[in-house]
């Protein structure tokens, strides 16, 4: 499938590369992985070109759209939006002073369209579906992935076919049914999900949205990093604590600022933070490779757990995500589903959130480095939740 002819366009986009090897791809026809590596394929923008804050962000937008000089959409027309990004910067001010630091903020992905981050990456990659003539689309989630995709294969005149645990809560079925999708249940866990997937798509005629399968719900990942700058006046925390499934976020987020620091956009005395992989304890494949208890995720075996979204046992961009872990001087923390209990209900008794589980383990987590020292108390730290506790009340209920 090609685009139509050629566009102008104000995005800057280049390329496609492997992830591996950085083999070039073109991205003006239908990608899914790297055929030399098997690997992600990563978009890249044209960024030694002089651009300004100020000519790259269009103020006048209040979405992530505001940043689509550096999106890989090539023709506004395509654009599929529900007004996705933008999402509040919250200090959380009682638990500062009630754990004595500097600053804790929280940004609070859960008032996205659809109810959480994932708005961010379906938006993107059901819009560049859109331009490369893709007619209907399928993905293995654990709730909160396939709501998105249905969302906006609904708003594009797309069919949609969503592949979910059947122990996934209610709510997240159901609203597929409202979206107008095709919802097949599985057994299992998400990998489960995605086998299902590959039988159901085996003449390949929908485009497969999985995670990293497809270069472009990362670029719409990475915005929240973008933001974060911007929301920040061009600083950035020392730490930065991210619930990591499938990791497209914490890739996404170090992408938006390695490519900011390429266009001068963050001052040069500005560090990049430490980013920390937060994972349910029931299903943690990061951590058991960064620890070296595998060496790699490809055979792990993980356990369902209330915070579905971490219930990712074999990521594909395992890869990535240690290379962020890396570059940043991070680490991994797991958290087990009492302990999600516990941190969902001290920040919505003292900081009126209610969060989802994913977004509890972070603070949690932050609780655990802050105690071992990791983490110092005059540090400012920032912590991702990814989407509304509203969702997942089927699975906290009466647990209060």
């Amino acid at each position: 499938m090609k685009m139509q002819s050629a566009l102008e366009t104000i995005s800057r986009l280049q390329t496609l590369e492997c992830s591996v090897c950085r083999a070039p791809y073109s991205a003006t026809v239908l990608q899914r992985t790297s055929a030399c590596c098997a690997a992600p394929l990563l978009a890249t923008y044209e960024l030694h070109e002089p651009l300004s804050r100020e000519a790259g962000i269009d103020l006048h937008e209040v979405s992530m759209w505001r940043y689509r000089r550096l999106l890989p959409l090539l023709d506004e027309a395509h654009r599929v939006s529900l007004g996705e990004g933008l999402t509040p910067l919250e200090p959380l001010t009682s638990l500062t002073q009630r754990y004595n630091l500097a600053e804790v903020l929280l940004k609070d992905e859960g008032q996205n369209p659809t109810g959480s981050f994932k708005a961010r990456g379906l938006s993107m990659a059901i819009s560049k579906a859109k331009e490369l003539g893709v007619e209907g689309c399928i993905i293995p989630t654990a709730g909160n992935a396939g709501v998105a995709m249905a969302a906006y294969c609904a708003k594009a005149g797309m069919h949609a076919v969503v592949v979910m645990p059947r122990h996934t809560p209610q709510a997240f079925k159901e609203e597929c049914y409202w979206y107008g999708a095709e919802v097949h249940l599985v057994d299992g866990l998400i990998n489960d999900c995605a086998a299902r997937v590959r039988e159901l798509n085996s003449a390949n005629e929908l485009l497969d949205v999985s995670t990293l399968k497809e270069p472009y719900r990362l670029e719409g990942k990475k915005t929240m990093g973008y933001e974060l700058a911007e929301q920040l006046r061009w600083t950035l925390p020392d730490v930065l604590l991210y619930p990591a499934g499938g990791g497209t976020g914490l890739i996404g987020i170090w992408k938006a600022f390695r490519e900011m620091q390429a266009l001068g956009w963050l001052p040069a005395e500005v560090r990049l933070p430490r980013m920390v992989a937060v994972q349910a304890a029931a299903c943690a494949p990061l951590w058991a490779t960064y620890t070296g208890r595998q060496a790699n995720c490809q055979q792990y075996v993980g356990q369902p757990t209330i915070a579905n979204g971490l219930a990712v046992p074999r990521p594909l961009g395992e890869a990535l995500m240690l290379q962020v872990l890396r570059e940043s001087g991070g680490t991994v923390v797991p958290i087990d589903d009492q302990e999600m209990l516990e941190g969902m209900r001290e920040l919505a008794r003292h900081e009126g959130l209610f969060v989802a589980p994913e977004g509890a383990a972070v603070w949690m987590a932050a609780r655990r480095l802050l105690d071992a020292g990791w983490i110092g108390r005059h540090e400012r730290m920032l912590l991702l939740n990814t989407g509304s506790g509203q969702k997942y009340l089927e699975n906290v209920i009466g647990q209060a």
